[in-house]
């Protein structure tokens, strides 16, 4: 017996998903010894994972970050399907498959992810962590069969569960399945969620007068729900744009193996594998139309990750509109009020601030981010006929689906829901606004309308008052021109 040598930059504090996590309660963990084409390597008797996977633990203590537990599912359900194929097509023996697919099934209901201890910072092909589920799944597997953990026999890591596949296009699969189902299940849900919310305070805000403001400044009046008519169709606009491209991220080069040629794959692995995923997941997942392509560059997860870079622009915008329209509460514009969730200052008592917009303006520039990282692994990480930054890549993106997933729904359970109208201080600022000048240019012309504002504005008076005292038009005449509900009539169906 020997003692488990830890890694220093292992943190106890960080995701138990490490090998921290199987050693630190155990006083004397006990290693076997386990063979790779390189040598021996010592492996903790508690890891399910073999030499290939201790080897990168210790090469690679860089972040302490590891893959998301999406992306693990992602990836073993790719191996329980290319097992369960493999059999159909007489690659590996039934009693090999089954007992595959049943490690599969005990990883996934058993949710054992501190098996899969790998930082994200590896490799750039996720070789790895394709070698680390095999290594977990062979032997499971081979345990169900009553071998022996780290013996290979009778279930290999690469002969059996790797078998037909490749780090190169199994790695990709994983990416894209692991993105597809996030937004599916993630994503759209929570933006769906806060279109419903916005068209609610649309309906209960439509025939609240306002006034409209461009370059910030004061402009012609609209109702306080078609500014918010502007926010759900934005939404609504990249709801749309991602549920098109959804089938496009469903295209996976399973069976492509090392660069798309297929070699050592049966023909039909890809294609059957596809179907099972589809099957099990409710995705139109399929084969990649050419497998070179999705093996070598990973355009379809840069144009997933703009879609997400869009909706946190927008996002963005909303969040910021509706903490400026809220600002104050006596000294700002005071439109809206926000809840008040929690204090806002440690020194100013009875300050409440807008935090649930500033966190989602935070989590927008955060996905902004995360989106140059992806594009630049895009074009860096891309040469010749493979990407090596798929790891970092599909980290961000998948990082990026869950935190606007999260803050959508926080902000819209925690600041739209109870969003108020002040409807005295909205009503004093649109009749205070000079900018109603402008309804009277076709009455009076350009010139003479831009006059009276700034007559209005030196003297301190409505454009209204000016009007009457310059009689520019009878007072019914007036009164017609300055009907705020006609001001505001849409000249197109909302």
């Amino acid at each position: 017996m020997r003692i488990c040598n830890v890694p220093k930059c292992y943190n106890k504090a960080t995701i138990q998903k490490n090998f921290v996590f199987l050693c630190e309660n155990h006083e004397n963990v006990e290693l076997r010894i386990e063979k790779d084409s390189l040598g021996e390597v010592e492996v903790p008797q508690v890891a399910l994972w073999g030499a290939q996977t201790q080897r990168s633990l210790f090469n690679f203590s860089i972040s302490g970050i590891t893959f998301p537990t999406v992306f693990l599912e992602s990836l073993v359900r790719i191996k329980r399907a290319c097992a369960n194929v493999n059999v159909r097509l007489g690659q590996i023996s039934e009693e090999i498959g089954k007992a595959i697919i049943s490690a599969a099934d005990k990883v996934l209901n058993e949710e054992m992810w501190e098996h899969f201890p790998l930082d994200i910072m590896q490799t750039g092909s996720g070789t790895q962590t394709n070698m680390n589920a095999n290594e977990v799944l062979a032997n499971l597997a081979s345990e169900l069969l009553g071998g022996t953990r780290g013996k290979k026999e009778p279930v290999h890591p690469n002969d059996h569960v790797n078998k037909g596949q490749s780090s190169n296009d199994i790695i990709p699969a994983a990416m894209y399945v692991s993105a597809a189902v996030t937004i599916k299940k993630d994503l759209l849900p929570a933006l769906n969620e806060m279109i419903t919310v916005l068209q609610q305070k649309e309906q209960e805000f439509k025939d609240i007068i306002k006034i409209g403001r461009t370059h910030l400044q004061d402009a012609v009046p609209l109702t306080l729900g078609q500014e918010f008519s502007g926010y759900v169709h934005q939404l609504l606009y990249i709801k749309e744009e991602l549920e098109k491209f959804l089938p496009v991220l469903c295209h996976l080069p399973i069976g492509g193996t090392a660069v798309g040629t297929g070699l050592n794959a049966h023909p039909k692995l890809g294609e059957l594998a596809c179907e099972e995923l589809s099957k099990e997941l409710g995705l139109p997942f399929r084969q990649s139309e050419n497998l070179f392509m999705d093996i070598a560059a990973h355009d379809r997860l840069v144009t997933a990750s703009s879609h997400l870079r869009t909706l946190a622009v927008i996002l963005i915008k909303i969040a910021n509109d509706l903490r400026w329209l809220a600002s104050g509460p006596r000294c700002g514009l005071g439109e809206l009020s926000m809840p008040a969730n929690e204090p806002g200052s440690s020194i100013m008592p009875g300050k409440v601030n807008p935090t649930q917009a500033e966190a989602l303006v935070q989590v927008g520039l955060k996905v902004i981010g995360n989106d140059s990282i992806v594009s630049m692994g895009g074009f860096f990480g891309g040469q010749l006929d493979l990407n090596t930054a798929k790891p970092l890549m599909i980290y961000s993106t998948l990082e990026s689906i869950t935190m606007l997933s999260n803050a959508m729904r926080s902000f819209s359970e925690k600041a739209l829901k109870g969003l108020r109208a002040n409807r005295e201080r909205i009503q004093a600022l649109v009749e205070q606004s000079l900018m109603l000048a402008t309804a009277l240019t076709p009455y009076i012309g350009y010139d003479r309308a831009a006059k009276l504002a700034q007559k209005a504005f030196q003297e301190g008076k409505t454009i209204k008052e000016v009007a009457l005292e310059e009689n520019v038009l009878p007072p019914a005449e007036l009164e017609k021109a300055l009907d705020l509900k006609k001001m505001v009539r849409p000249h197109q169906k909302e």
